[in-house]
This record gives C-alpha cells, structure tokens and sequence, in this order.
C-alpha cells in the first residue's frame, strides 16, 4: 500500500479554474472520501490522482514519489468508476484477467489472482456468467475485482455505488468496508451522498468550489464543524440555520434566538441539529411553532414546524414522542443551548 500528498494541486481549463489549490496527506492504508455537491471538484482530484486528468500545478507524490509526468499505468493506483464498463461477451473471469493479460502476465498467474479476488469478493461461483447474468451488485463487485487483481498500491473509486438501487448501495457499503479491512488497503472514495461518506470514511474531505473545506474523521466534521457550508452538507436531515433576527423580526422568531442561548456579536446565523431540537414539556415555555409536516418513520418522527419569521421550517427528530403529532397542529419548542452552532458573516464557525 502507500501514502499519498498533494502539495498546491491546481486544475485549468483554459481560463476556467476547477481546483484552486489543494493541499492533502493521504495515510498508508487510510479509506479517505471525498465528499461535496456537483462540479466542487472531487472527481477532477481523483483522476489527476490517476493520471487521467493532467495536473496544471502543483505536485502528487506517491509512496514518496513524485507522480506528476508518470503514465497512469505507471503510478500504482487503480480506478473503479461509476460505470462498471465490463466486456459483455467475455466471462467474470475473463474481465477481471483482462489488464493482466494486456500486461502480459503468464496465464497461470493471472488466474491464480482471479481465483483470490474471486475469493475476496465472494464470485467464485460466478466466474463462468457474463456480464448480463449478473446483479448489478455483482457487476460492481466484478468492477472491483478488476482493480484488486492488479495488486495496486492504492484504490480509486468514482462514485461506484451511484447506479443502484438503496439496498444493493447499503449492501455495497457493507462489502466496500470489509474489503478495506481484509486487504489494509489506501482507498479514495468520491461521492456527494454524505451518509456513505460518513459510514465508510476514516476521514472526509469535503470539497466546495474547488477547495478542500475541512477534512477530518466523520464525527468530528459532525460536532465541530469549521464553516456553516460544512455544517450543513454533512448531516441527514440537514442542519437548522436561524439568522439573527432583525428588530422588527417577529416574535416566535425573536423568542428562537434567545432560546439558542447568549449569542457572540459576530454572529449573524446559529445552527441547531434536528435531534437538538425537542418538545416543550409541562410548564417549559418554549417557542411556538405550527407543524407542516410530519414524517413518521417507524422508531422515528421527522417534524417540519413553521416558526413565524423564519423562510424555511426547522426540522425535529423525535422518537416515540412524536407519534401522535400530525400537520396542522402547534407545538413548541426548545433547543439544546450546548449542541448550538454559532457563524459570522463569512459563514465560519464561532468558538
């Protein structure tokens, strides 16, 4: 396996700047993902990573080397995209051998290294199918084994998990992550659905506009976000962003903002998670609220409640609480002072 860095990676096209200086150490044997929204620049990372996109500045060191001007067959890293791109009229075996045979590896060997991969990826009884006899889980899982056969020193993955349905996607999850753990392999993962990143990351890089906003472990790009762009890509539901109230704001809306707790100067937004938000009990004043919507999912109950004053509803993740709740009803509401998020102006994250 090997580590990774990026020192001062830009991307140009012409007089378009995709990727505004990147900076990243990648650890030996870490699952590093890369996470944000559409055109924030993750993929173009990973295929400069790969070689397949040329780097305009900067410098990609793997294992200590630096990789810039190497053919992408020449840096040790292997790429599994969102397409599983499999040859239909060739066998399971057949594809995943395929690189190795361009390679020129002896016969015996490459099929020694399918056997194993098979093996690894549980398809040993699928090596004889086609391509179209296949789930598509396990045209991803055939995908993958293409890669793990070329022995590589790191994994590249482009949104693998993007063309199936939810269930195959949290099965996957669950084979990419005992992957990683049986191979000890250094694996970069580009995805913009945050619940894959959080479940299957060591780290999280999220990207926006072309720069890396925040990297660091899943729970802590959770609790102490930097920037309120962070805080409210990373979390399902999303955060509730409140601004500071004007001095003709409303009063349930003035009322929100006290109940947050005592705010710094710079302040301008305050941010709050759905489980951070419950129901007023007996005497408790709390702020009112009239419910939109509620979404009652079993052991939980989403509660989108409209307080007056504010442009969008603040989301309430409640349990078994909420079950009696229905839209139309007032309820009200209290915060958790201490799980309070507090930005500026610049949408950075206070104290």
């Amino acid at each position: 396996m090997a580590a990774l860095s990026l020192h001062g990676i830009h991307k140009r096209y012409g007089d378009t700047h995709i990727i505004k200086g990147v900076d990243l150490e990648v650890r030996d044997g870490e699952f590093l993902v890369f996470v944000g929204p559409s055109g924030c620049g993750k993929t173009t990372t990973l295929r400069m990573i790969a070689g397949l996109e040329d780097i305009s500045e900067g410098e990609l060191r793997i294992d200590g080397q630096r990789a810039n001007e190497r053919r992408p067959a020449e840096r040790g890293a292997a790429m599994v995209f969102q397409s599983y791109a499999l040859y239909p009229h060739m066998s399971v075996a057949e594809n995943m051998g395929f690189a190795l045979k361009m390679a020129g590896v002896k016969k015996a060997e490459r099929e020694a290294r399918v056997r194993q991969a098979a093996e690894t990826l549980r398809l040993t009884e699928l090596l004889d199918r086609r391509p179209a006899q296949l789930s598509g889980g396990q045209r991803q899982r055939v995908a993958i084994g293409r890669a793990i056969v070329r022995q590589p020193k790191v994994f590249l993955f482009d949104e693998p998990l993007s063309n199936l349905d939810a269930s195959l996607r949290v099965d996957m999850r669950i084979e990419l992550a005992r992957l990683h753990q049986q191979l000890g392999a250094t694996m970069i993962y580009v995805t913009h659905d945050q619940t894959e990143a959080m479940t299957l990351g060591d780290r999280i890089a999220v990207f926006n506009g072309g720069r890396i906003e925040q990297i660091g472990a899943p729970l802590e790009l959770y609790g102490k976000p930097a920037t309120e762009f962070v805080a409210g890509f990373i979390g399902a539901p999303r955060i509730n962003l409140v601004p500071r109230p004007a001095g003709d704001a409303p009063a349930p809306h003035r009322a929100l903002w006290v109940a947050m707790g005592p705010a710094d100067a710079a302040c301008v937004r305050r941010g709050v998670r759905p489980e951070h938000l419950r129901l007023a009990v007996g005497d408790e004043a709390g702020v009112p609220a009239l419910v939109e919507l509620a979404e009652h999912l079993g052991d939980t109950t989403l509660v989108y409640a409209r307080v007056q004053g504010l442009e969008q509803p603040l989301i309430v993740r409640l349990g078994d609480e909420g079950r009696a709740i229905q839209m139309g009803v007032e309820v009200r509401l209290c915060a958790r002072q201490e799980a309070v998020m507090a930005f500026d102006g610049a949408g950075l994250r206070l104290g």
